[in-house]
């Protein structure tokens, strides 16, 4: 079963690259030098999050899809 997660990926100004977050799955955190390493180590990542959750028993809930908008201020 395919499942699809919103990953965060932010610039990582001081070594470069980019660091990934999923904010559905607490925890599952990776980086990559470009960004699509970056998002292949999300694949990756979550891959293996989802690997360890189905060995525990936990269930796999499905996410709704994020949304994402930018806020200005000031």
């Amino acid at each position: 079963m395919k499942h699809t997660f919103a990953v965060v990926l932010t610039p990582d100004p001081d070594d470069g690259g980019y660091v990934v977050t999923v904010p559905a799955l607490p925890g599952c955190i990776t980086e990559g030098d470009t960004y699509e390493e970056a998002l292949q180590n999300a694949r990756d990542a979550i891959a293996l999050y989802l690997e360890y959750m189905r060995d525990k028993g936990e269930p796999i809930d499905e996410v709704p899809p994020s949304t994402i908008t930018f806020v200005e201020v000031g």
